[in-house]
């Protein structure tokens, strides 16, 4: 047998041995995450990755590998341990779903656990439509959208937040998730990292998971006003860090984050080298200080926005991200092979809704909040007053509270909210949702109310 051969058959055993090993690791990190699940633990402890990484790093140095290989092999074993403890975990939309078969067998429910706002697009959506078909937009389209709405789309944005964007850096795509999602894939490469502040909507963790991205979290409270620690995002940046994910207002907490926070972060942000993913599409919703990632003008920032809150158009999936030329040519290569184009139908009528006034919505729903906000203090219940967004996220002080069940128990009842573990590992948490008119709110407020008292 030749060297070459000697030494393949050696690297095959080895593999073949890393699989075996694989496959214990697996089992064993199965059966932690049953016991994580019956004590109420999250599925992620930074502390103790963090520690574990110091190891392996120490252990790669005395064996002269590099380090940063090591790093990127650990991500892909702590990845798969997070998709084999999450698998059956469940989320906001777990409860929307439960909802949603419950009213197909005659049940009423009050939905306040989805943002979906119960008032209709503007009138100019609907009629253009009809344009669309008259005018023969019926055709497939380029990749990146059509010219005239992305450059109506950096119009408008240039003009709100006094910067120059041309066509060229707009993406135009089915809904904000979709943005989000070729962000992460296509300016990430399997085994880097990114940085997501908790309560953070899921998709972010989701996405970042399907594309062999390990998610570093750091985790906010209450106690603290939702505010992240700066100084715990700089000792999480490694050589594999290579994104930080920003959502004010945010969802769920409706947090803005004070200027010199963000400041600093896209300080940081700057200095590492670091893709800023900022998903602004509560923008709108914005009750205090505010200001957009865009007007930093850092040429690593990737900004998603979406017709779905802004303008009640949640069913015609048309969102849009805006970044540098270079960025939104590299997402549009992912948006080619996976949908060809977003119906041009949908994005003319999303042109046409640029024109709207939607500044009444954004009242109606800060009113929808403070019936929110009242109705909690009266409950007792703990929460920072949200800056934004249309949610509001209260903790339950009682002990042995289980969100999850609770929801559950509430649907029974007829309504539905969320459970804050959808968010992270805030057990104890509910989101309520601030999309329905003041009366229903009220009412699903008396269920939660009444649920509340029933509990021991």
């Amino acid at each position: 047998m030749s060297d070459i051969d000697q030494l393949r058959n050696r690297v095959d055993e080895i593999t073949l041995e890393m699989i075996r090993m694989l496959k214990k690791r697996t089992e064993l990190a199965k059966e932690l995450g049953r016991i994580k699940e019956t004590i109420g633990r999250g599925v992620t402890d930074e502390a103790r990755e963090e520690n574990l990484r110091r190891k392996v790093l120490s252990v790669s140095d005395s064996l002269g590998l590099d380090g940063a290989i090591s790093l990127r092999f650990l991500n892909f074993l702590l990845n798969e341990s997070v998709k084999i403890q999450s698998a059956d975990r469940p989320t906001h939309l777990s409860i929307f779903r439960k909802a949603k078969s419950l009213e197909e067998n005659g049940k009423k429910i009050i939905h306040m656990e989805v943002g979906e706002p119960d008032f209709m697009p503007p009138k100019s959506v609907g009629q253009a439509l009809g344009q669309a078909y008259q005018k023969g937009l019926v055709g497939y389209g380029q990749a990146s959208g059509m010219v005239q709405f992305r450059q109506a789309l950096a119009n408008h944005n240039s003009e709100r937040f006094g910067i120059k964007l041309s066509q060229n850096n707009i993406l135009v795509s089915p809904g904000g998730r979709f943005s989000v999602f070729a962000a992460i894939s296509t300016l990430l490469n399997y085994g880097d990292e990114i940085i997501v502040i908790e309560p953070a909507w899921p998709a972010y963790k989701e996405c970042a998971l399907y594309s062999g991205v390990k998610v570093r979290t750091v985790i906010t409270t209450l106690e603290e006003k939702w505010e992240p620690s700066t100084d715990q995002i700089r000792g999480m940046i490694n050589t594999n860090t290579k994104m930080i994910v920003l959502n004010y207002p945010n969802n769920p907490t409706g947090k803005i984050l004070p200027r010199d926070i963000q400041d600093d972060i896209m300080k940081i942000a700057e200095e590492n080298d670091l893709y800023v993913l900022s998903d602004e599409i509560y923008s709108d919703y914005a009750y205090s200080d505010w200001k957009s990632v865009l007007s930093y003008n850092y040429e690593k920032s990737v900004v998603v926005q979406s017709f779905s809150k802004s303008h009640a158009m949640t069913g015609f999936r048309i969102g849009y991200t805006m970044a540098s030329e270079d960025i939104v040519g590299k997402m549009a290569g992912i948006s080619a092979l996976c949908l060809t184009s977003v119906a041009e139908p949908i994005q003319y009528s999303a042109m046409k809704a640029l024109e709207a006034d939607t500044s009444d919505s954004a009242k109606m729903v800060r009113r929808r909040l403070d019936v929110l906000v009242k109705r909690a203090q009266d409950m007792d219940l703990e929460f920072v007053k949200p800056d934004g967004a249309m949610y509001l996220y209260v903790k339950i002080d009682k002990e042995g509270f289980d969100g999850i069940q609770f929801a559950d128990s509430l649907l029974e009842k007829g309504l539905a909210i969320a459970p804050g573990e959808g968010f992270g590992n805030y057990k104890s948490f509910m989101r309520i949702s601030a999309c329905q008119n003041e009366n229903i709110l009220k009412q699903g407020m008396d269920i939660l109310s009444n649920g509340l008292s029933m509990l021991q």
